[in-house]
């Protein structure tokens, strides 16, 4: 399923506050066209699909047909059959206009905007999945943001995915980082119990952090026999 008419429509205050731009600064002017040049070509777009688990071991699951290989989602996934496997991104129409600036300071602010229609396109895939499926409360894993289940997971999830470059323009590098950057790709699961890769993850000051790391959490939960 292929999600591409979200729209984007960034918070100037909220994008102000985030660059620590002072209202009144003569940078909000030009702040401002590039916010406008930003909505008036981005195409911010989500792929996804509705798998179903086949099997499972104690460091595996086979999703139709695709073999993941992680203690941690084996154990996330131990109640749940059915999963919303995906990849969201800002388009490559904002990829091409950020990379085309050569200020260094208005390249920082294109990469925030383009994070921002990041944000956009995974807010509207998760609003989309709620009213479709109803999957109740949820938590994602991403590959990579745990050593249990590292980067090299992208190649069966791409897979999974079938064309994502076709589809809405995410390529797969060989260095296993995608392309736009400003992408991300993830399963979603309906879980009892929240869950966030943070809890597990001992880096100190991350500013991507969602949770507190639990440092007993995987010895109690995840660790296999």
């Amino acid at each position: 399923m292929i999600l591409n008419d979200i729209p984007f429509e960034p918070d100037l205050d909220q994008l102000l506050k985030r660059l620590r731009i002072k209202a009144g600064s003569r940078r909000v002017d030009d702040l401002k066209r590039m916010v406008s040049d930003a909505q008036a070509i981005a195409k911010p777009k989500a792929l996804y699909e509705v798998s179903f688990i086949e099997s499972r071991g104690d460091d595996y699951v086979v999703v139709d047909g695709v073999t993941f290989k992680s203690r941690v989602l084996v154990v996330n996934l131990s109640p749940v059959h059915r999963v919303f496997p995906y990849v969201a991104t800002c388009g490559v129409e904002l990829e091409r206009w950020a990379s085309s600036i050569d200020d260094l300071l208005q390249k920082y602010w294109a990469d925030t905007i383009s994070e921002m229609a990041l944000r956009s396109a995974t807010e509207a895939l998760h609003e989309h999945l709620d009213k479709r499926y109803r999957p109740g409360k949820t938590s994602v894993m991403n590959p990579g943001s745990l050593p249990d289940w590292p980067l090299r997971e992208q190649r069966p999830l791409f897979a999974l995915l079938g064309d994502p470059e076709r589809d809405i323009g995410v390529r797969l590098l060989d260095s296993l980082l995608m392309t736009p950057t400003k992408s991300v790709s993830g399963i979603r699961f309906s879980t009892e119990e929240s869950f966030s890769s943070c809890q597990l993850c001992p880096r100190e000051s991350c500013p991507s952090r969602r949770a507190p790391y639990d440092a007993t959490l995987y010895d109690e939960k995840y660790r296999g026999g």
